[in-house]
């Protein structure tokens, strides 16, 4: 098994605090449509039909996810009118979503073909 190095390896031993937060936040993105969603608003704001679209769940399902994503603290909003606007939190979550899918990336092309 390969592993890249550790150049952003957390600076010191994380308490119980960290741990426990982390665990949170992964719980979180434990989710597929969390996931996609998040993945989204990589690329930049969304409003709530648009994600809708870029993650192809339905319409109140998405609104759910997104009111869960806000209020764990990793998506911020803000009105545009009568619209909605979401967006990640910070680059950390970014990074945190693109490496999550490097792994899935690496896991998939290690699988064995099968006939």
């Amino acid at each position: 098994m390969h592993l890249s190095p550790a150049h952003d390896a957390h600076p010191r031993t994380p308490g119980e605090e960290q741990f426990a937060l982390a665990a949170e936040i992964l719980a979180v993105l434990g989710d597929r449509t969390r996931l996609a969603l998040l993945h989204a608003l990589t690329a930049g704001e969304s409003d709530v039909t648009t994600l809708t679209e870029a993650c192809g769940a339905a319409r109140p399902a998405v609104s759910q996810h997104l009111a869960r994503l806000r209020l764990a603290g990793l998506v911020s909003t803000r009105k545009e009118g009568r619209r909605v606007i979401y967006a990640l939190r910070d680059g950390h979550l970014r990074r945190l979503v693109d490496e999550a899918l490097k792994v899935a990336d690496h896991r998939l092309s290690d699988r064995p073909v099968h006939d």
